[in-house]
């Protein structure tokens, strides 16, 4: 069975957050945000080598909670994995890394003490909520489909329900913490929009023509010679100023060009085939290019209107603008939150066995 998705649903985020959440490890975030949330049940140990021993000790304490070694080596293993696939892991960035982790699992631990201080409850219909909403992104598996994914990984629906709480209890702290307390006027919007109006700039597009002359490059020589003496001969004369158009019907193999005199379209930047995009690019308007040869044969190229990139509308960007700058404050909150939380709380880490 593939493995099962164990996330909090977007629906479900959409509910309680109306858009995504601080972008911040161990806190949910909204998918639309293009920022998955986190699977909600960590990866198991892995083996350990013969004649080794689970080193159980103290990480870190913080205020009343505890912190095992063993806590900070389940949680840091998929992250050393991932850095080992792209061959980045020797003894001091996985150390570097679980020091990370462990950084990671305190700022958890404090929301979760915070959750509790707070009396932050959720509901037994919001699971069940949550639950419904997994089941319909993993292809509206039943109940018991569910509950045999979660055996297969080693975990009971009754611990997965205990996990989703978990997450849904941080992420509403987080709401009544950091985004009640954000807020982006229009006019900000606008003072962003008018310092940075290249970003809103639309691409810029080419209308342009070709002439083409067909040859097999596995043609004789001789063959290959002519096309090459009637396509320097179009040239010549398509630069001369004759119409172009005109040249196109009379002359272009492109069947299409008797009727549209070898119209390109209009076309951006990438859209257009390679040889022949680097051909019209640098032209004015009403320039013809060097020849070009392509595997087909050989083109002409004239480019007839180039249309300099227009600033879109503040109107029709002011969602997106307002979008991002409230992301960013809400970083911004997040960030001066937490360190108004590790500020008060008692955080003692200890590293005396050298595994973080």
């Amino acid at each position: 069975m593939n493995q099962l998705r164990l996330l909090i649903p977007a629906s479900l985020l959409a509910t309680l957050l109306l858009a995504g959440c601080a972008s911040k490890p161990d806190v949910v975030t909204d998918t639309a945000n293009k920022q998955p949330p986190p699977t909600l049940i960590a990866p198991k140990l892995p083996p350990l080598p013969a004649g080794a021993k689970r080193v159980n000790g103290i990480a870190a304490i913080v205020n009343d909670d505890v912190i095992t070694f063993r806590d900070v080596l389940r949680e840091s293993q998929p992250v050393i994995q991932d850095a080992q696939k792209k061959g980045l892991v020797d003894d001091k960035a996985r150390h570097d890394l679980r020091v990370t982790v462990l950084d990671r699992m305190i700022d958890k631990m404090i929301t979760d003490q915070k959750v509790k201080e707070l009396g932050i409850k959720i509901g037994d219909d919001e699971i069940r909520q949550a639950v419904d909403d997994v089941k319909r992104q993993n292809n509206n598996m039943t109940q018991s489909q569910l509950e045999a994914a979660l055996k297969a990984q080693g975990y009971t629906f009754s611990q997965y329900e205990g996990q989703l709480r978990e997450q849904l209890e941080r992420l509403r702290l987080v709401s009544m913490e950091v985004r009640s307390k954000v807020h982006v006027g229009d006019k900000e919007a606008e003072q962003y929009y008018t310092a940075h109006q290249d970003k809103y700039a639309e691409e810029e597009t080419f209308k342009a023509r070709h002439i083409f002359i067909k040859v097999d490059e596995k043609a004789p020589a001789a063959e290959i010679q002519q096309a090459m003496n009637k396509a320097l001969k179009v040239l010549f004369e398509a630069r001369q100023g004759k119409d172009f158009i005109a040249l196109a019907k009379e002359y272009s193999d492109d069947p299409a060009a008797k009727k549209d005199g070898g119209d390109l379209g209009s076309f951006k930047k990438g859209e257009m085939l390679a040889d022949l995009e680097k051909a019209i690019l640098p032209l004015k308007p009403g320039e013809v290019g060097e020849l070009v040869n392509t595997p087909s044969g050989l083109h002409i190229v004239k480019l007839d209107e180039r249309s300099t990139g227009k600033v879109k509308s503040f109107e029709s960007v002011k969602a997106d603008i307002k979008e991002l700058l409230y992301r960013q404050k809400q970083d911004e909150r997040f960030s001066s939150w937490m360190k108004e939380l590790r500020s008060k709380a008692s955080i003692v880490i200890k590293d005396g066995s050298g595994i973080i």
